[in-house]
């Protein structure tokens, strides 16, 4: 038998793991339905794979989201619930089903910009080796790296997003507001700290997230490898 906090660890993983994966099949079919055929010029204004990454986050926050909010309800609310299966029945009872997607707005508006340019990110680099390289297939390890320079790209570029983010969350935590918007935060925080204020914190950051996007992309081109290979079998 499992007990409560070895079901928390499973769920987490399987949070993780479900997400990494929903984000992958999300962007790759939006992707092919995006993108022009061969020898086609695109009709979207911006790029497929920017489109394709933006609703990658999307779908991917809206299906994990409300174990996300379990998850930080069992963390910050100690001694109120039993576990995780006590803390999803009493929120539905007692709150109603909504609130299982409370904050769900601020969510996406942080994971948009970060998902879409990860994607574009790695979409434009792994085409960019094959041009250079002449090299229609990559490997596992090449994978891996373009991967973590994606993730390292996007997680540089909207970073001083997330700044803001924290910085609000701040505020409206100690009850008094310290920003009217992103916008409000973005500019007090440039002409206090400089530009310097808006990357604070970004190395822990990468460090979390390179190496977990470039191990996401391997895992999902592995896997995208083996099926192909078994269908042309078949």
């Amino acid at each position: 038998m499992i007990n409560e906090s070895g079901l928390y660890i499973v769920v987490l993983l399987y949070l993780k793991l479900f997400s990494m994966f929903l984000q992958l099949f999300a962007y790759d079919t939006v992707n092919k339905n995006l993108s022009a055929k061969p020898g086609e010029q695109s009709k979207l204004p911006v790029p497929a794979s920017l489109i394709a990454g933006a609703c990658a986050g999307v779908s991917s926050t809206i299906c994990t989201y409300p174990l996300e909010l379990l998850k930080t309800r069992l963390t910050i609310q100690r001694g109120v619930y039993n576990g995780l299966l006590d803390a999803f029945v009493k929120i539905i009872k007692e709150e109603g089903p909504a609130e299982l997607y409370r904050g769900l707005t601020p969510s996406l508006i942080g994971v948009i910009p970060y998902s879409a340019t990860n994607y574009f990110a790695y979409d434009t680099l792994r085409k960019a080796y094959q041009k250079i390289f002449k090299q229609e297939k990559i490997g596992n390890i090449e994978t891996l790296l373009i991967g973590s320079a994606a993730g390292a790209i996007s997680s540089t570029a909207t970073f001083p997003l997330e700044v803001a983010r924290k910085q609000m969350q701040v505020g409206a935590l100690s009850g008094r507001q310290v920003y009217r918007d992103v916008l409000h935060a973005l500019v007090s925080i440039l002409e206090k700290e400089g530009i310097q204020g808006l990357y604070r914190g970004l190395g822990p950051s990468c460090m979390k997230l390179v190496p977990a996007a470039g191990i996401s992309f391997m895992c999902y081109e592995a896997c995208k490898k083996i099926l192909i290979d078994n269908d042309e079998k078949e």
